[in-house]
């Protein structure tokens, strides 16, 4: 008696829920526009530069710090090959030369692909401006490399000598959804003075934000975006300005004019005060809020904060009373405490992208190639976060998970993947050792409706 034909097949996997986002990832198309719009002069022997380009992608959500990583994060993983739509894997040094082989042209096609994305799944840029404002965060960081990379120049790097060299990367965050809106490259030696009229304007043609929408929306900046001609540029375009004073001696100055200093209950030394001098200098009215504290050294250190945001506005953003807006010390702290909060807006961001991503780690030579690198990077961390909007529902847990957990501890989730004869996905299983399984069963499983396919819970 003859054996009956097989008509299923199994594969382990250590990364069981991107395995099952891989489905609606292919189930949306996301990269489709990628696939179709870049077109790299390169000839395909066994796979296309696409493939290549998208075997780099799956491998930076895998959790990869550099791209030989494909090797022993993709290759050696057919379940989530086939997840992502996959029959195999390029080696890795196949995939590096595609790289290398990428023009200017390739990288502008890149760009426009993923703000065509961004456009089409964000929740960023269909933000209801009328409802509330949009908050923009912008800052630049350092990307260390090899001295012989193209523009890698000495610069200032945290936590590196100053012989460092490197480039630097620019970032425009939707902070209230944490979504990247764009990320640029430049030399090393280039700081947000430099670069952030042009970030304003990337920001301004990827969201589409015209003139009604950009009296909605607050640019919130460090020092380095905070000189007159700079906050005079955002205010003639209208935007809403929330910044630091570039300059450390005019603060001093400034702090001159303050007649009385409160004490600031969150941070200890620091005192803070309303500034009582015109603002003839600026385009618009604003107001400013010194600071002064303490520092290591023994001497007194001192900042201004810009704002262009009423008491009332500034008060909602915090999420406090109404009534808060009636206390002048209340609306001293807020507008502090909402320049505070760059460091859980942008600067976090780019800490769980370091981490979480490897964004510092994948250095190429050739700058056309560390662009590209770098948007696919982007498009990885909004569909980190996608994917967070997609699980959280059911698994509230994951709302507070930041980038790097997600990529670690939610994505890297073992289990199987069954597929049926024509190879297409029929079962996913997730171990049901892990704390987190029994949500992420409910949450994939209304994800996958549309495409039929099983979520169970299982030993592996």
């Amino acid at each position: 008696m003859e054996k009956a034909a097989i008509t299923t097949s199994t594969h382990f996997t250590p990364r069981a829920t991107l395995a099952a986002i891989g489905l609606k990832l292919r189930a949306i198309d996301l990269f489709g526009p990628i696939s179709q719009g870049v077109a790299i002069n390169q000839k395909t022997v066994k796979y296309s530069p696409a493939d290549k380009l998208y075997d780099a992608f799956i491998t930076i959500l895998a959790g990869a710090h550099g791209i030989s990583e494909i090797n022993t994060r993709l290759r050696t993983d057919k379940a989530l090959q086939r997840s992502f739509g996959r029959e195999a894997c390029a080696e890795q040094s196949v995939v590096q030369e595609t790289l290398n082989h990428c023009t200017s042209t390739n990288v502008a096609q890149l760009m426009q692909a993923v703000d065509h994305l961004f456009r089409q799944h964000s929740l960023a840029y269909h933000h209801d401006y009328r409802a509330s404002l949009q908050l923009l965060d912008i800052d630049i960081t350092g990307l260390p490399c090899g001295v012989k990379a193209e523009f890698a120049t000495k610069g200032y790097f945290i936590k590196q000598d100053h012989s460092r060299r490197g480039r630097q990367m620019g970032r425009i965050l939707a902070t209230h959804y944490e979504e990247v809106v764009a990320d640029r490259l430049y030399p090393g030696n280039c700081q947000l003075p430099k670069t952030l009229r042009y970030l304003v304007e990337t920001a301004e043609a990827t969201l589409e934000l015209a003139e009604e929408k950009r009296r909605r929306t607050i640019l919130r900046v460090d020092a380095g975006g905070g000189s007159f001609d700079d906050i005079n540029w955002m205010l003639e375009r209208g935007y809403q300005v929330h910044c630091k004073d570039y300059s450390s001696q005019r603060a001093k100055a400034l702090a001159t004019t303050v007649q009385e200093w409160v004490h600031d209950p969150r941070i200890k030394g620091r005192q803070l005060g309303w500034v009582h001098c015109d603002t003839l200098d600026y385009l618009r009215p604003v107001v400013r809020v010194a600071a002064r504290w303490h520092k290591k050294q023994g001497r007194i250190g001192y900042g201004v904060v810009v704002s262009t945001l009423t008491p009332e506005q500034i008060i909602h953003l915090l999420g406090w009373p109404v009534d808060r807006a009636k206390d002048p010390n209340a609306v001293l702290r807020a507008y502090a405490y909402f320049y505070d909060l760059r460091g859980g807006g942008v600067e976090e961001e780019i800490k769980e992208d370091k981490h979480g991503l490897g964004i510092t780690r994948r250095s190429k030579k050739r700058f056309e190639a560390q662009q590209m690198v770098m948007f696919l990077g982007t498009l990885a961390h909004n569909v980190v976060v996608w994917a967070r909007r997609w699980l959280s529902p059911d698994v509230s847990r994951l709302a507070r998970y930041g980038v790097l957990r997600l990529v670690r501890d939610v994505f890297q989730l073992t289990g199987f993947v069954q597929f049926n004869a024509a190879g297409g996905v029929i079962r996913v299983v997730l171990n049901q050792a892990s704390p987190l399984a029994k949500g992420l069963k409910l949450a994939l499983a209304r994800l996958l409706a549309r495409e039929m396919i099983v979520i169970q819970l299982g030993e592996t």
